[in-house]
Formats: C-alpha cells, structure tokens, sequence
C-alpha cells in the first residue's frame, strides 16, 4: 500500500466511469443518414430467443439414413440461406454428427405481428431444390407472387456428383484464392457441355439457384466437354467451402423430419426481461445501500468496483472488444451476471471482514490494509476459481461444436453428443466473466483505490474501515 500513490484513486475512478459510459451509451457518429458505430452499446447486445421470442427446433434425417458429416454441412447451409429468405438474419444453425441431428434456433421474424412459426419450420425442412439456369433473369410467379428464375434449366441438383473447394491452381495466382470443383454426373455432362457452348459465345452466365434464391452466377469463359469444371471468383477456402456446400446440398438423398419443436411469445420473453432488470437494479441498490453502512469506506470502493464489473461484464457480451466477438444474452444469461455480482459482494464482505480484524487487532492503517487484503485473497481465488472450471464445463458441454471450450472438452462430451443449449452456454459465459473481473475490479481496483485513499488525512480515520480509532 505504501506505493500506491494519491492520484491513483482518481485515475482508477474515472477510468472505470469513463469505461462504463462508453460500455452503456456506446460510440457513434451520425451526420445525416450516415452512421457509423466505433463502440458498441448495451442496444446492440443480441437478445436470446427466451428473451425476444422465437422458434428452436431440431431435424433428423427421415427413415433409416446414417447421414455424413458431409451432407450434414449441406443441410446446414440450406437451413441458412431459407432463414435468410425468411427475412431472418439472427439465427443459429448447429451440427450434431454423433446424432445425426441439425439444430435450429431463430428468433421471431422482425417487423411482423403475424409470424407463423410452424410454417417456417415446415418451409425450412423442405429438401432443397437445386437448379443451374441460364442467365440471371427473373419474373414472377402469377399464383404465388414470388420473384423466381426464368432462365432456361440447365442442370438440376440430381445431375451433380459433388462440389468441393480446392486451391486455384492458376500459376498467376498468387493471393492463395481458392476455386469449387464441380463433378458433373453422366446425365447432367452432356446438357453442361451444351449450354456452356452455347454461353461462351455470349459470355452468358449459368445461374445457381436453391429454391428461388440466388446464390452464385459464375461467367462462362470456354465450353466445358469434361465431367469437372471450377467456379473461380475471389474466393477465400470459407467463402469457397460455404458455396460447395450449398450446391452439394441440393443433392441431398434423404429428406427431413422434425423431431421436436418448441416456441416461446416475445411478450413473455421481454416481461421477464423487464422484470429481471428492475430487480437486478433495486438488489444493487440494496447490496451499495448495505457495502457502505456496513464497512464503509472500503465498501464505498466496492460499490464502485462492483459497477465497473457489470459494465465490463455487458461490454463482453455486446462486442465492445474488437478482440472478441458479441454473445447472444439469455435469461439464464442475465442470471450468471447477478450470480457473479454476488461473488463480487462476497469477495470485497471477505476484503472488509479482513481489514476489521486487523485493525482490532491494533495494527496501523497501512498495515492493516495490505494485511487484510493478502488475508483474504486466498479465499476469493478458490471461491472464483471454482465458479470459472464450474462455467468452462457449462461451456464446454452446452456450446456449439466449433466453440474453444467445446473443442477442449470434447473428450468427454463427444460420448453424449452435443446439446448445443444457448440458454445455459450464456450462462455460463456471463458467469466466468464476472468471476474473472472478480480478480480485475474487486480484488487489484477496489486494492489501487482503497489504498490511495488512505494517504489523505481525511481518510486517515480508523472508523471509516471499520476499526476503533486509538
């Protein structure tokens, strides 16, 4: 404590104030109708499906079909691109291999009063039609209304072997760009090597569509008379993954079957929201009510550290940090954050009982601070050490597949399959950030200012640390 230096309380205070603005209000610069964001704010966090309402529902193969990991990312594409024809961009789309399974969660369709969910979810499950066509020209369906393609067909999806990504091998690439290989079946050869004699003419375009939706339109340079040709374009190896897939999944062999499927009404998510934060806002006024009567100036600087970790804890889930990417927030979400200011009170009660006794005990100011805060460390490092193994496990076990603490769980949880539960991995997202910002705010923060504090003579007073002044 005796290092620590006057200033350093006010440095740390409006660092955390000025942190917690910017983490509540955000960054954002609007001059006319341009409007760029630099910092994300609390109206940018996404919302769960238990928040916002919305639709999670989960598909198997139907009959007696064990699907590879192949087709299986085939479906997933497809669900993505009809939830984008939905209208609906904030979905998420899982993958269970072990099971044979392709979860889906999405919210209620913005704008729209009445959304049907059950059609969406039989429109989702419906096999994909794949089609390539001549052109990109469009009109529109006389029944139905629907904007769909009007070039000449080409191939459809039962006339493709297969599509996948493979480095250009251009030898004037040199950006590392990748291309999609296509292997044409027997009866799709012979209409492939027609159309593009025909187009290469023109320097036409053979269209690709899933349903009516476009999804690539490549330029045909010279006629094709082999059984494989590439799609080549500014291709990543993801981007050129993401359309292999979605041509392969237009030659999926098997249909698909709901397994089960559940809703939840956006009033009922958005009461317990409310709900959640008027109570969260009154027990925080309890809890700062009740750090300052009870140890004073130490927990005024609790109070004050406490703020910084829920506002850090927010900035975490919206994407305040370039470095990381935005989590969706869930009730049990919500939950974890209001666990973990618990965990924060407990730390600094544990802080504050520390520096009591040894004060009581007759050492001096300084002493007694630097003594109390080594005392009490031990104890708020196992208590939050085993809240974050306990939030890495809900991760692990409750995260998509790809997720880091999926992958390094994956030993023990590939025997259970995946449950990808959005609901519980914020939970325990929420959680083991607050138990780490334990560390940051109430244990070196609450440290820097209470100690800083103590050099004004103002301060020097034993009673406001809850000893008895000699």
């Amino acid at each position: 404590m005796k290092k620590i230096k006057k200033p350093v309380f006010f440095i740390v205070f409006l660092l955390i104030l000025g942190f917690s603005y910017t983490a509540i209000f955000g960054v954002k610069y609007q001059y006319g109708d341009i409007a760029k964001t630099y910092i994300k704010d609390v109206s940018d966090i996404r919302l769960g499906i238990d928040i916002q309402g919305g639709v999670d529902v989960t598909f198997t193969p139907a009959g007696d079909v064990d699907a590879t990991d192949e087709q299986l990312d085939s479906v997933k594409e497809v669900m993505k691109v009809r939830l984008a024809a939905l209208g609906i961009t904030d979905s998420n789309v899982y993958i269970d291999s072990n099971n044979d399974r392709v979860i889906v969660r999405f919210p209620w369709q913005s704008s729209e009063s009445n959304f049907d969910p059950e059609a969406a979810v039989k429109e989702l499950g419906g096999t994909a039609m794949l089609t390539f066509r001549e052109g990109t020209e469009t009109t529109t369906d006389e029944e139905t209304g629907e904007t769909i393609p009007a070039g000449e067909l080409v191939l459809n999806g039962e006339d493709i072997d297969n599509a996948i990504a493979i480095p250009n091998q251009d030898p004037d690439n040199i950006s590392g760009s990748y291309v999609v290989q296509l292997t044409l079946k027997s009866s799709g050869q012979s209409k492939f090597t027609a159309a593009t004699e025909k187009l290469s003419a023109e320097k036409g375009a053979i269209s690709i569509w899933m349903d009516n939706n476009l999804i690539s339109a490549p330029t045909v340079n010279e006629r094709i008379d082999s059984s494989t040709c590439t799609i080549s374009g500014d291709f990543t190896f993801e981007s050129a993954k993401a359309l292999a897939d979605k041509i392969n999944s237009g030659a999926l062999p098997f249909s698909l079957t709901t397994t089960s499927f559940s809703t939840i009404s956006p009033t009922l998510g958005s009461g317990a929201l409310e709900a959640m934060i008027i109570g969260g806002l009154i027990a925080f006024g309890f809890i700062a009510l009740y750090m300052i009567v009870l140890y004073r100036l130490p927990g005024f600087v609790a109070v004050i550290a406490l703020t910084g970790q829920v506002t850090f804890t927010l900035a975490a889930v919206s994407g305040y940090f370039r470095f990381m990417n935005s989590s969706t927030l869930t009730i049990p979400g919500i939950a974890g954050i209001i666990l973990s200011i618990g965990m924060g009170v407990d730390a600094n009660i544990i802080t504050g009982e520390r520096i009591k006794e040894e004060l009581r005990s007759g050492k001096k100011l300084n002493t007694a601070l630097e003594s109390g805060y080594k005392r009490a460390f031990s104890a708020i490092f196992d208590g939050n050490l085993t809240v974050i193994l306990i939030a890495i496990i809900l991760m692990g076990a409750f995260g998509v597949p790809d997720s880091l603490f999926s992958k390094m769980l994956s030993f023990l949880f590939r025997w259970f399959g995946t449950t990808t539960e959005g609901t519980i991995f914020s939970f325990g997202f929420t959680l083991m950030v607050g138990a780490l910002l334990n560390f940051v705010m109430g244990v070196w923060a609450s440290r820097l200012m209470l100690g800083s504090l103590s050099k004004f003579k103002v301060f020097k007073n034993r009673k406001l640390y809850g000893g008895i002044e000699k």
